[in-house]
């Protein structure tokens, strides 16, 4: 062994304390092993302080004495060219530091067999503590991702490859065992209408720092249709292209209960017509658009149809509005629009439409209301219905003016008239545009009635 002046001379053991290493220098023919006075320091202790035999050994945590022996039996075998392992060390104050260990043989015999090794020892307990902050960070980011189904990707734009983690793969339908995937697999993917749209929003201008989000459609290779949802960002890198980073989730069911939502705010829910607040809206639009006049509006009440259900019950009541529903609808042209306005009461519009037109209509919409299934339960009753029909010709003319004489031709149906006559409301109105046809009111009705 290298007598202690040299070992400890001033030149090296100003090296160790500034790069705060903690040199061992272990003989293995007499088990001595010299521990450097920087050693000490670094877990508390005063040089010397405790008994050397086996004294690493004594300090290593429980848990990294079996790895800590093997990587230094290894080395000695000759299975690896040095020792490098982590371990804990208890400090005297009882806390562990964490201590990068590297070292190897230094001397040997003249048959070559190991008597003489050397090493140092590093603190990084702070590298270990900010190793364990960020794993918990990942854990946390592991669970969230779990949690809320979302896959991350990345594309790497110097080497043109792509990575999908599994939740990704199987967004996508994919069937693969790496993460690396070809470059040009997502495109193959994308819906053919929002293609063109969400590949530019997956190419972040260069420099930004901004997050890209976007949804579309892709068509996964059974055919079926998911609807996703990205976020993108651009992460430059020092000395490269750099990479576009993604997450992907999977909001199919999200955006079909939107859409059920959506449809169940505008439509009726037993016979899928337009409601009541939808149509008024529909009808103000209509009323504005100088194209689309003169607007029929026509206002339909079933007859007999509380003595259907006295009779029959309201299941048969329910079977016959889906039925005279589904009637109406298809007797309309594609511009028109049908709604239920409540109970047995519907209403109708139609752009561009005449007296004639509006005859028309009205007959076929009484010939859906007498051919209407009432339901097994029902053999030989038959619905009617009355109708008034308003037809409006200005643009000034408001909703609530155009359904009430819509609904008094209605009523004077009912009352059993069948003659075109003008309707009272006009003289509330203001005065016919000039594009308004001499000898009309800007709002006028008409009734209808069939017989049961």
């Amino acid at each position: 062994m290298a007598d202690d002046n040299k070992r400890n001379g001033e030149f090296w053991a100003l090296a160790l304390d500034r790069a705060q290493l903690g040199l061992w220098d272990w003989n293995l023919a007499t088990g001595d092993c010299y521990y450097s006075p920087t050693w000490w320091r670094m877990l508390g202790y005063a040089e010397g302080e405790l008994d050397t035999s086996d004294l690493w050994l004594k300090l290593t945590h429980p848990d990294d004495c079996e790895r800590a022996l093997a990587s230094g039996d290894r080395h000695i075998a000759g299975d690896t060219e040095s020792i490098e392992t982590e371990l804990r060390l208890k400090h005297k104050d009882g806390r562990w530091v964490w201590v990068l260990d590297r070292g190897g043989i230094v001397e040997r015999d003249a048959e070559g067999k190991p008597l003489r090794l050397m090493g140092v020892q590093t603190d990084i307990t702070r590298q270990k503590e900010a190793e364990a902050a960020l794993e918990q960070v990942n854990v946390r980011l592991r669970l969230a991702l779990a949690a809320s189904g979302t896959g991350i990707w990345h594309y790497d734009i110097g080497t043109n490859k792509s990575y999908w983690d599994p939740r990704t793969r199987e967004i996508f339908g994919l069937v693969s065992d790496t993460d690396e995937v070809t470059a040009d697999l997502w495109h193959t993917y994308l819906h053919p209408d929002d293609k063109e749209a969400t590949e530019r929003a997956h190419l972040p201008p260069p420099g930004s720092k901004s997050v890209t989000a976007t949804q579309y459609r892709i068509v996964r290779r059974d055919g079926s249709v998911r609807h996703v949802e990205s976020l993108v960002r651009l992460i430059a890198g020092a000395g490269s292209a750099g990479q576009i980073l993604g997450t992907v989730r999977d909001i199919t069911d999200e955006t079909k209960r939107a859409e059920e939502l959506a449809y169940a705010a505008h439509h009726d829910a037993l016979t899928g017509l337009w409601n009541r607040s939808a149509f008024d809206r529909l009808l103000a639009e209509n009323i504005g658009a100088a194209d689309r006049l003169p607007l029929a509006v026509f206002y339909v009440d079933l007859d007999y149809f509380k003595a259907l259900n006295d009779y029959a019950g309201h299941a048969a009541g329910d079977i016959a509005l889906k039925s005279v529903a589904g009637g109406i609808r298809a007797s309309l042209p594609p511009s028109a629009h049908a709604a239920r306005l409540g109970g047995d009461e519907f209403a109708l519009l139609v752009p561009n439409c005449d007296d004639a037109c509006a005859e028309r209509l009205a007959r076929a919409v009484l010939a859906a209301v007498r051919d209407a299934d009432l339901g097994p339960t029902v053999s030989s009753r038959r619905l009617a219905a009355s109708i008034g029909i308003a037809f409006v010709r200005d643009r000034r003319t408001t909703v609530t003016d155009a359904l009430a004489c819509a609904d008094d031709a209605c009523y004077a149906a009912k009352a059993g008239g069948a003659t075109a006559s003008p309707c009272s409301r006009p003289k509330q109105l203001p005065e016919p545009a000039a594009s308004t046809p001499r000898g009309l009111p800007p709002i006028w009705s008409m009734p209808w009635r069939t017989a049961g």
